[in-house]
């Protein structure tokens, strides 16, 4: 969705899963929570709605099939809703499904992992190590979070704490990852929250720890689609700002993106660095599912690209 809010984020800033980015982990698993509840839903995350609970009503309030926290007269804001909770489940789908064609990879790193339960959820091929790269925080609120209902990874779960902007790399290696056998890589939903240059340095260090065999797949958001005016974007901000305060969520999501205009783009650097990559358009992974974007809504959303990539 657009706006054109300015960053708050700095060199260094950390955070819990209730602040600055944290909050985004929260609002994607709330949208994969009301997708789960929902009478035919594309994909069952039954983890979701644990997670966001637990980090309190006002965000509990996100997991709800019939989104009974928006104005029951707003219905632009229903369809807005309903258009971002298809989204979540197309690329919560997509993904699922790229692991589950990765078989024979037992190595899986989750970029910034946040609340994603695919560890605990997804059926892993045996001796399948899965680890998860995230603030400590973060990765803590989850674990505890999980294991207090009683919830087993179904595969080898090891959780990394580092920032993606610091050396990972050596935390990874620290905890047990081999860069001799084949990875599956996932960064979703992670590069607008990094500054360029981490960005670009995010592909060089996933590449140099990559085997031949390796798969990556990449949420790459891309340009706004055309046709959207000023005076539609103030509108579009002003009712996002009064759901925050309605919901009593203070942390206004589109302030935590980077968004130099000279960024490159991760087809590119995926190509640069000698990867083979598809590419597939939300849009049409949206309307192959059964969930097309409406005509004028399209506007309204953000050029994605789901990418896949082989080594």
């Amino acid at each position: 969705m657009t706006d054109e809010a300015p960053s708050i984020r700095r060199d260094g800033d950390s955070w819990d899963i209730t602040e600055s980015v944290g909050s985004t982990a929260l609002a994607v698993a709330a949208g994969r929570a009301a997708e789960t509840a929902q009478p035919d839903p594309l994909i069952r995350d039954e983890f979701a709605a644990v997670l966001v609970a637990a980090a309190g009503a006002e965000w509990a309030r996100l997991t709800t099939a019939e989104a009974d926290w928006l104005d029951p007269d707003d219905e632009y804001g229903h369809r807005v809703n309903a258009l971002a909770r298809n989204y979540q489940a197309t690329r919560t789908h997509f993904f699922d499904a790229y692991f589950r064609g990765a078989a024979g990879i037992t190595q899986v790193v989750l970029l910034a992992a946040g609340l994603d339960a695919r560890a605990y959820r997804l059926d892993w091929s045996a001796g399948t190590v899965v680890y998860e790269i995230d603030q400590p925080a973060v990765l803590h609120f989850k674990r505890a979070t999980l294991e207090a209902r009683g919830a087993v990874p179904t595969a080898t779960r090891r959780a990394v704490g580092v920032d993606l902007r610091d050396a990972w790399p050596a935390a990874l290696t620290a905890a047990g990852f081999d860069p001799a056998r084949p990875t599956a890589w996932l960064a979703e939903g992670l590069l607008p929250y990094l500054p360029s240059d981490a960005q670009d340095r995010l592909f060089a260090e996933v590449t140099a720890l990559s085997a031949p065999g390796s798969r990556f797949a990449v949420e790459a958001f891309q340009t706004l689609r055309p046709g959207v005016d000023d005076e539609s974007r103030t509108a579009f901000r002003e009712r996002a700002a009064r759901i925050r305060e309605r919901l009593g969520i203070g942390v206004d999501i589109a302030t935590l993106t980077y968004r130099e205009p000279d960024r490159a783009e991760a087809a590119d650097l995926l190509d640069r660095h000698g990867w083979r990559v598809q590419s597939v358009d939300s849009h049409d992974e949206l309307a192959r599912l059964g969930r097309p974007v409406p005509d004028d809504l399209a506007a309204h959303t953000s050029s994605i690209a789901l990418l896949i990539a082989r080594r």
